[in-house]
């Protein structure tokens, strides 16, 4: 369990907003499969602080990281068509929700409150991972890199959200996995949640007004205002 407290709340928010990659689905867990392969045909190994670099950022960006840090001869695009084809090969017997996820929204459901995603990721994967698992019609918009002239760490894509929403960005709950995420949400002035999964343990989420163990925490629930024991559902 996370022993960091909550801060106070003054303004509950009014709308949620959800990164996509390790957040709603366990992609970051796949990605770090495909990079794991992707690097040992090469024989690199895929350290952990490359990992933390190249998380919650667009697939250009990331591969680019990658091919610096390694000192690759490959180029972003020769990476890209290869990992695309390892990830396919996994991608249908092992994409799921991340624990909670479902729950939540279900929760949301019975109050109606607004929900979009943000995300790094291309438009046609973004929704293409949703319909698999059946949330695509569950979600009022998404946002994808195609959508930002910066991606994450730059606020820009929760500015936008937030203009979606029609709120100000303080009245929206961000939920983010990553450290490059959570920068984001926070310098957009957003509620922002952290919540880490296995692949960001090690991340610091400065700026966010608690770190939850998963989708299931309570403090969630009470900070959007929604009644119910989430793990009792």
């Amino acid at each position: 369990m996370h022993s960091r407290s909550s801060k106070s709340i003054d303004i509950l928010p009014r709308a949620v907003v959800f990164d996509l990659d390790g957040l709603m689905v366990n992609t970051e867990e796949l990605y770090q499969e495909v990079g794991t392969e992707l690097l040992q045909r090469r024989g690199c190994l895929f350290e952990s602080d490359l990992l933390t670099q190249m998380m919650g950022r667009p697939p250009s960006v990331s591969l680019s990281i990658m091919i610096e840090h390694h000192g690759l001869k490959d180029s972003v695009e020769e990476l890209a068509t290869e990992s695309q084809e390892i990830f396919r090969t996994i991608l249908d017997a092992r994409l799921q929700p991340m624990p909670g996820l479902l729950e939540l929204l279900r929760a949301m459901d019975r109050t109606g409150m607004p929900r979009g995603v943000a995300t790094s990721s291309p438009p046609k994967f973004a929704w293409d991972v949703l319909r698999r698992v059946g949330l695509d019609s569950r979600i009022d918009f998404v946002l994808t890199c195609d959508d930002v002239v910066e991606g994450k760490p730059h606020p820009e894509v929760y500015l936008l959200a937030a203009q979606k929403f029609q709120v100000n960005p303080a009245e929206m709950m961000a939920l983010e996995d990553s450290q490059n995420g959570c920068r984001a949400a926070v310098a957009s002035g957003a509620f922002t949640v952290a919540i880490p999964g296995d692949h960001s343990r090690n991340h610091e989420f400065p700026g966010a007004q608690f770190i939850a163990d998963s989708l299931h925490d309570a403090r969630i629930y009470d900070a959007l205002g929604l009644a119910g024991n989430p793990t009792m559902e």
